[in-house]
C-alpha cells in the first residue's frame, strides 16, 4: 500500500483546486482502492487561496466586507465592494480566528470577473477595499493574497481604498505568486500584461503608468514580487507589508509540508505547465521543495523534469479538456494510477 498525496493549484477557469484534487483521488482510487489518499488542495497566493486557508485552519469564518446594517444580518454574497471593471462585487474576508484576516485579491478584483479583458481600464480598487473593512473590524494582522489580478495599475487604486490606515499591529504580510519586479522586461506590464488583453501598444503605455508609479511612491522597483498582482506587491511593499512566497506559505499552512514528508508520491498541478510554473507557483514550489512529485496538467508546455500527464493528451484537445476537466482529471488519476502506482516504495 502507497501514500500519496494529491496538492493541485486551480484549473484556472475550469476547475478549483479541492474539486481537482478530489477528481485525481477518485480515478486513483478506482485502479488502487487500497492506497492512503490525502487530498490536499493549493494555492500560491492567487485563486484558490481564501479557500485552502478556509479549509485548513479550523473555526475560520468568512467575514462580510462591509458591516450590514444595523439590526440585519450579515450577507456574504451582497455585492459590497468595487470590482476590477468598475462594477459591484461580493467583498469578503477570512477571519482566521486569532485576529489574523485574509483578504485575497482575486476574489474582488481577479481576471475571471471581468465580462471583458480591459487592460487599461481594470481596478485593484476592491482588495484595498475588503482589507479596510478587515482593519476597521479589528484585525490584528493581515494576510493579503494577490495573485490572478485583472489589473496593471500599480496598486494606487489599493492605497486609495486605504486611505490613512496604515498595517495593524501584528503587521501585513504579502502572498505573491510570482517573483517578478515591477518594470522592466520581467516586469508586471511585459510579462503579465498581455495574460490581461493588452496589445504591444498598450504593454508600453502600462509600463510608463508604473514608471510613474514608482516615480511617485519611490520604493524599489526592483523588489522581487513588486510585479505581482500588476504592481499590487509594490504598492503594498510601500505601505509597510512584507512580500512573501505564497505557495510555500499555503503549504505549511494547510500542512502539506509535513504530509510531502510521509508520502510515496505528491500529485500536484495546474492548468497549463510551462516556463512561468517555476516562478513562485504551486508547481514550481512542490518540485523544488519534495523529493517524490509527478505533475497532472491541461498543457505541459515545459519540461518538469519529473512524471507528468496533460489532460490535453489524454481528451484529444484542449479544448476537450477545458469543457469536462473532472471528467478528465479522474482520468488522469486512474492513468497515473497504473502508470506511476506499482513503482511507489521501489526508488523508481
Amino acid at each position: 500500500m502507497a501514500t500519496v498525496v494529491f496538492a493541485p493549484d486551480t484549473f484556472k477557469g475550469t476547475c478549483p483546486s479541492e474539486r481537482a484534487a478530489a477528481a485525481l483521488a477518485r480515478g486513483w482510487r478506482r485502479v488502487r482502492p487500497d492506497d492512503a489518499l490525502v487530498e490536499i488542495p493549493q494555492a500560491d497566493g492567487g485563486e484558490g487561496t481564501l479557500a485552502a486557508f478556509r479549509a485548513a485552519v479550523p473555526g475560520a469564518e468568512l467575514r462580510a466586507a462591509i458591516p450590514p446594517a444595523p439590526g440585519r444580518r450579515a450577507r456574504t454574497t451582497r455585492p459590497q465592494v468595487t470590482g476590477p471593471a468598475g462594477e459591484p462585487v461580493a467583498g469578503v474576508w477570512l477571519d482566521l480566528g486569532d485576529g489574523t484576516a485574509l483578504c485575497e485579491l482575486a476574489a474582488v478584483a481577479g481576471l475571471h470577473l471581468m465580462p471583458a479583458l480591459d487592460p487599461l481600464g481594470a481596478t485593484s480598487r476592491g482588495l484595498g477595499e475588503v482589507m479596510a473593512a478587515a482593519i476597521d473590524a479589528g484585525c490584528e494582522r493581515l494576510v493579503i493574497a494577490i495573485g490572478g489580478s485583472a489589473s496593471t495599475d500599480g496598486g494606487i487604486p489599493v492605497l486609495e481604498a486605504l486611505g490613512a490606515r496604515r498595517p495593524p499591529a501584528g503587521g501585513a504580510i504579502v502572498l505573491t505568486d510570482v517573483t517578478a519586479p515591477l518594470l522592466g522586461p520581467r516586469g508586471a506590464a511585459a510579462v503579465f500584461g498581455p495574460q490581461k488583453g493588452a496589445s504591444p501598444e498598450q504593454v508600453v503605455v502600462l509600463e510608463r503608468r508604473l514608471e510613474a508609479v514608482a516615480a511617485r511612491l519611490g520604493t524599489d522597483p526592483g523588489l522581487p514580487g513588486a510585479g505581482a498582482a500588476g504592481g499590487v506587491g509594490y504598492a503594498l511593499a510601500h505601505w509597510g507589508a512584507e512580500l512573501v512566497p505564497g505557495a510555500a506559505a499555503v503549504a505549511r499552512v494547510s500542512g502539506l509540508e509535513a504530509a510531502a514528508r510521509e508520502a510515496d508520491l505528491v500529485v500536484t498541478g495546474e492548468g497549463r505547465f510551462d516556463d512561468q510554473s517555476l516562478t513562485g507557483k504551486v508547481v514550481g514550489h512542490a518540485l523544488d521543495s519534495f523529493p517524490r512529485v509527478a505533475v497532472v496538467a491541461g498543457q505541459v508546455d515545459a519540461d518538469p523534469g519529473c512524471r507528468a500527464l496533460a489532460l490535453a493528451d489524454l481528451s484529444g484537445s484542449v479544448e476537450a479538456a477545458k469543457a469536462e476537466p473532472r471528467r478528465w482529471l479522474e482520468e488522469a488519476g486512474a492513468r497515473a494510477a497504473r502508470e506511476w502506482g506499482p513503482s511507489l516504495g521501489s526508488g523508481q
